[in-house]
């Protein structure tokens, strides 16, 4: 069973940061690509920024600039550091990634985590 578990969303003031985290655990294999998405309500979900096994990047254009994804391979995890947040940033943020269970390659999604960019 594969897990991918987020954390570091919440309430922050306009132009405030956030830390999320997302480990992922579980009878893994390998872990490659993986990203963050995000769905503010009535809003489908959009893909905010992903980052390759070696570390490579790609952010969405609403975000760049302003958000870093990174992600630490030993600990099968990854990071998005959100700086100069505005309210429009407000979503649930949900991490997504591509793990090896076995000799399959699987696609996972955590739960979600809830950032709110409010004064």
């Amino acid at each position: 069973q594969v897990r991918l578990v987020e954390s570091g969303g919440g309430l922050v003031q306009p132009g405030g940061s956030l830390r999320l985290s997302c480990a992922a655990s579980g009878n893994i294999f390998g872990v490659y690509l993986m990203c963050w998405y995000r769905q503010a309500p009535g809003k489908e979900r959009e893909l905010v920024a992903t980052v390759t096994q070696r570390g490579s990047t790609n952010y969405a254009e609403f975000v760049e600039g302003r958000f870093t994804i990174s992600r630490d391979n030993a600990k099968n995890t990854v990071y998005l550091q959100m700086n100069s947040l505005k309210p429009e940033d407000t979503a649930v943020y949900y991490c997504n990634a591509e793990i090896l269970v076995v000799t399959t390659l699987i696609r996972y999604w955590g739960q979600g985590t809830q950032v709110t960019v409010s004064s």
